[in-house]
């Protein structure tokens, strides 16, 4: 593993909060707006996931947010596109199970964090085992983010989970801010979120909240 690379995966490691933008959810503002917001919170990282944009407009879209990023000391994750995340200067990707396969994309990108989502048991087992750099567990509850055809993972699967994760890994999917202190109860410390966040009316007083919550959760 690179220098850079362990830098990386130290700094993810030790987020709370994990804010994920897509346009479509940021309730009419720009996106960039809205991680400006996130940035003003206190967010040490940030995804950007485009799922119906043209990869020219995401990878603009990825020029503004690493201006951002850059400015507040924040990673940079891009959703699927490995190529936008290297011509950006982004700190990682996170790649879906049908996405770009993670051995293919670090030989690409041997540099970046590589995030893979994983919705069982066995696809974490098999994430790990190929050199995730961390992993997403979820949909822990049910979400109207993201089309998937799994039922929620739920709280008891999280916990079955989470002992026997070697590398930092992250939670996702319909999560609120009244769910924190179950799901670090259950052995989670980084808790990703989309909607939660990005159609705040207060973005910056919102991502201060949730990252009070996670650390009295972890503290208690």
């Amino acid at each position: 593993m690179s220098e850079i690379l362990s830098e990386r995966i130290s700094r993810f490691s030790r987020v709370d909060v994990y804010p994920v933008v897509s346009s479509e959810f940021c309730a009419g503002r720009s996106p960039v707006d809205v991680l400006k917001g996130i940035a003003d919170g206190g967010a040490k990282v940030v995804q950007l996931r485009e799922k119906n944009m043209p990869k020219p407009e995401t990878a603009k879209l990825a020029d503004e947010f690493k201006r951002v990023t850059d400015e507040y000391g924040m990673l940079l994750i891009i959703n699927d596109h490995v190529d936008v995340a290297l011509a950006c200067g982004a700190d990682g990707t996170h790649l879906g199970q049908d996405d770009v396969p993670q051995l293919e994309a670090r030989e690409i990108a041997p540099d970046l964090i590589i995030g893979v989502s994983t919705h069982s048991k066995a696809e974490v087992v098999d994430a790990m085992k190929e050199g995730a750099s961390y992993i997403n567990i979820g949909p822990i509850f049910q979400t109207g983010t993201k089309s998937l055809p799994m039922k929620p993972l739920g709280l008891d699967l999280l916990r079955e989970i989470a002992p026997s994760v070697e590398i930092p890994f992250s939670v996702m999917g319909g999560i609120k801010a009244r769910h924190i202190p179950e799901l670090t109860a259950a052995g989670a410390s980084i808790i990703a979120m989309v909607t939660e966040i990005t159609r705040a009316d207060d973005i910056a007083a919102k991502v201060r909240e949730l990252r009070g919550l996670i650390k009295n959760s972890l503290a208690s």
